[in-house]
């Protein structure tokens, strides 16, 4: 299955950085789209088909946990499956984006860790 992709952080950076682990898995990926906050993210998922988001927390103009929110409040976006990569150390806001459907993985991470969480989400065998 090919996957239309959607990456959310306000470092250009880490963007490539994930979009190169993804790409290191083996994961099949159609159409990358790319956003440095949460309001290009949401323009971005209004704008194009996306299977998956990956989102960082926090970010200038309108963060990670903002741009969940507004997904979850429309009907249209609110079943994208969505994992959060960040550094972010409060399990109380960690649970808190568990409890969305959302799933998190702290940084530093492997590519396997990605991986399996893709499959998971997207239902798709290793």
């Amino acid at each position: 299955m090919a996957i239309n992709l959607l990456i959310v952080d306000d470092s250009k950076v880490m963007r490539a950085m994930v979009l190169k682990t993804l790409r290191m898995t083996g994961l099949e990926l159609t159409d990358v789209h790319e956003a440095a906050n949460g309001r290009e993210g949401l323009d971005r998922l209004e704008n194009h088909w996306i299977d998956l988001a990956i989102v960082d927390i926090n970010m200038p103009v309108m963060g990670g946990e903002e741009m969940i929110d507004r997904m979850k409040e429309n009907p249209e976006l609110k079943e994208i499956p969505v994992i959060v990569i960040s550094t972010e150390g409060s399990q109380a806001r960690i649970e808190r984006l568990q409890h969305k459907g959302v799933t998190f993985i702290h940084k530093p991470y492997s590519a396997e860790t990605i991986r399996d969480a893709v499959n998971h989400l997207l239902k798709m065998e290793d």
